[in-house]
């Protein structure tokens, strides 16, 4: 069992950045490869980026990549989503989530993998 707990959203103004974490509990973060999802009003959850294991692959959803990077420090239990050049498209909840199952990248987009997912937390980008 793995509780998935974001923080850092808040209301911005476009263009600047926002770094947001998520802190896993248990001992075998380091056996999931985590993924970050994002929701509008009225929107499909939407593929943000996902990473490994070991953090040494990552990808990304098109409408965010070269803007956003993803990371983890497996010693803490926590992935970070650091999101630059912030735009009012990207005004969204943004979830957190795990998975045991897929070890390819091209994966890491398939929200039906996740087996555990966080509360959520906002990310309101004013223009």
């Amino acid at each position: 069992q793995v509780q998935l707990v974001e923080s850092g959203g808040g209301l911005v103004q476009a263009g600047v950045s926002l770094r947001l974490s998520c802190a896993a509990s248990g001992r075998t973060f380091s056996s999931y490869a985590m993924g970050w999802f994002r929701q509008a009003p009225g929107k499909e959850r939407e593929f943000v980026g996902g990473i490994s294991r070991s953090g040494g692959m990552t990808d990304y959803g098109d409408s965010v990549k070269g803007r956003f990077t993803i990371s983890r420090d497996n010693a803490k239990n926590t992935v970070y989503l650091q999101m630059n050049s912030l735009k009012p498209e990207d005004t969204a909840v943004y979830y957190c989530a795990a998975q045991s199952t897929c070890y390819i990248v091209t994966c890491y987009r398939a929200i039906g993998i996740y087996d555990y997912w966080g509360q959520g937390t906002q990310v309101t980008v004013s223009s």
